[in-house]
C-alpha cells in the first residue's frame, strides 16, 4: 500500500467533524470556535496567558480564515462574575469607548501552499477599553448575509496588583494521592486594600496550565492570621499531576523531526505522518521541558511566521495494550481549546490495530497529550460535564512540572463587581 492510500484510509478512518455555529443567547462562556473554517485562534499576553494587569497590560489576539476571503468580523467584550457568567454591569461602567467594532486588521498569507486571512487585534486600543478588573469575555461575530454569527469565545482576566501571594507545593494529604496528585496551599497579605470581611469577601481560583475546566473555584481563606489571609486547607486546591506533554515540532515541513515519519505534498496539501505513540503511563517518568500544553505559530523556512507559514494535515497513531471499549480517547492541549472536541477523537482501526486521529495545525510548536474519558453508563444527563484524566494513556507523576495560576477574587457585600485583586503564576518546581 503506498503512502498517499494509507493517508487516505487513516483520515478516512479518523472520521471530520464540523462544529456549529451556535445562538448568542445559548452560548456558554467558553474558550472555543464555532466554525470550521478559523484555525489558529490565540489570545495571549506578555506574560503568555490572557491574564493582563488594570495598570496597562495589553493582550494579543490573531485567527486564520482558511477559505482565504475577506470577511467582516466583529469583537466586543462582556464583563463576567467570577462564575463565568455575565455580570449586572452595563456596558458604560466597565468600558470605554465603543461596544462593538470591527476588526480592521487583517492580510494575506504569502509563499503559503494553502491561502488564508490573518486576522488580529490588540486590546485594550484606542476604540475600546476596560475600566475594571475582572473575568471578560471576548466575542467574534462574523458579518454576513443572514445577520451576524457568534465564531469565537475568548476569556481573559484583568487584575489589580494590590497583593502579595507566596504559594508552596505541598504533598497531598490523601495517602491516594500522594504519588499522582499536587497540592497548593498559599498565603495571601497586602495593605494598600482594607478587607472588613475577607472570610466573606475573598476567594480564590486556582488554575492548571492555564486550563479553566478543571480550576479550582472558590476557594475561602482558612484563617486570618497576623493581617495574612491562608489558604492552606487540606485535599482542596488539588490537582491530577499529569505527565510532561509529548511534543510535535512542525516548524519545518521539508524535513521530517522528531516521531514524524513522513510529509508529503499532495495537490497543495502537506500531510504529516507522525510516529506510534505508546502510553506513558507504564514507564517510569522522564523529567522534559515543554510547553505546559501551550503552542506556538513559527516557520523555519520563510521570514514571516504568521503570513508565511504552512498549514498540515496531522496524523496521530497511538498504540495501546488492548482497547477500550468504555472509554473515548481525546487529542488534547491548548490547540483544542482544553477541550474534548468531536473533531479530535480518535477512532480504533481494526487493520492496524492502532487509534488514529487527526488534526490541521499551521506551522510550529505543538504540545499534545491523550485523555481519556469514561463512556456515560446510562442516559442521565451529569449536572458538571466530566473531567478528562491522564491517568490510562500519559499517567500521573506527582513529579511532572506544570504552570499554575492563582487569582483572588474580592467581592464587597451588597457589591455588583467581582474585582480580580491578585494575581500569581508560578511553576511547580520553583
Amino acid at each position: 500500500m503506498n503512502r498517499i492510500t494509507l493517508f487516505s484510509l487513516l483520515f478516512f478512518c479518523a472520521a471530520a467533524f464540523v462544529v456549529q455555529a451556535q445562538e448568542d443567547d445559548d452560548m456558554p462562556f467558553i474558550d472555543t470556535v464555532y466554525v470550521d473554517y478559523l484555525k489558529s485562534v490565540k489570545l495571549w499576553s506578555d506574560n503568555v496567558y490572557p491574564i493582563v494587569s488594570l495598570d496597562g497590560g495589553q493582550l494579543y489576539f490573531s485567527f486564520d480564515d482558511i477559505d482565504g476571503d475577506v470577511r467582516d468580523y466583529y469583537y466586543s467584550i462582556v464583563h463576567c462574575d467570577k462564575d463565568w457568567k455575565p455580570s449586572n454591569l452595563s456596558e458604560q461602567e466597565y468600558l470605554d469607548g465603543f461596544p462593538d467594532e470591527r476588526i480592521e486588521t487583517f492580510q494575506f498569507s504569502y509563499k503559503t501552499e494553502q491561502s488564508y486571512t490573518n486576522y488580529s487585534l490588540r486590546l485594550p486600543n484606542d476604540r475600546m477599553s476596560w475600566r475594571l478588573s475582572g473575568n471578560y469575555l471576548l466575542k467574534i461575530y462574523e458579518d454576513t448575509a443572514d445577520g451576524r454569527i457568534l465564531v469565537i469565545t475568548r476569556r481573559f482576566v484583568v487584575f489589580e496588583n494590590f497583593l502579595l501571594i507566596t504559594p508552596t507545593m505541598q504533598r497531598p494529604g490523601v495517602v491516594s494521592k500522594l504519588h499522582t496528585h499536587q497540592e497548593i496551599d498559599f498565603i495571601v497579605e497586602g495593605d494598600e486594600l482594607r478587607i472588613f470581611n475577607p472570610m466573606l469577601e475573598v476567594t480564590a481560583t486556582v488554575l492548571q496550565n492555564g486550563r479553566w475546566d478543571n480550576a479550582v473555584y472558590h476557594t475561602p481563606p482558612k484563617f486570618e492570621r497576623s493581617e495574612k489571609l491562608v489558604f492552606d486547607h487540606q485535599d482542596v486546591v488539588v490537582f491530577e499531576a499529569g505527565n510532561e506533554f509529548r511534543p510535535l515540532d512542525l516548524r519545518n515541513l521539508r524535513l521530517a523531526t522528531f516521531n514524524v515519519a513522513d510529509i508529503r505534498l499532495v495537490d497543495k496539501t502537506f500531510y504529516v505522518e507522525l510516529g506510534i505513540d505508546v502510553p506513558k503511563s507504564l514507564r517510569a517518568h522522564v523529567s522534559a521541558q515543554d510547553l505546559d500544553g501551550n503552542f506556538f505559530i513559527h516557520t523555519n523556512e520563510q521570514p514571516d511566521n504568521i503570513l508565511s507559514a504552512n498549514y498540515a494535515e496531522v496524523l496521530f497513531k497511538l498504540e495501546t495494550p488492548y482497547r477500550y471499549l468504555d472509554k473515548d480517547i481525546y487529542l488534547f492541549g491548548a490547540f483544542t481549546d482544553w477541550q474534548l472536541k468531536p473533531e479530535y477523537k480518535l477512532v480504533y482501526n481494526e487493520a492496524l490495530n492502532l487509534y488514529v486521529g487527526k488534526a490541521t495545525l499551521k506551522q510550529g510548536f505543538y504540545d499534545y497529550a491523550y485523555v481519556t474519558l469514561q463512556r456515560p453508563s446510562n442516559t442521565k444527563k451529569a449536572k458538571t460535564a466530566p473531567l478528562p484524566s491522564f491517568e490510562d494513556i500519559e499517567g500521573n507523576r506527582q513529579e511532572t512540572i506544570n504552570t499554575y495560576t492563582i487569582l483572588i477574587y474580592y467581592t464587597p457585600l451588597g457589591s455588583r463587581q467581582h474585582r480580580v485583586i491578585g494575581y500569581k503564576s508560578f511553576s511547580s518546581n520553583f
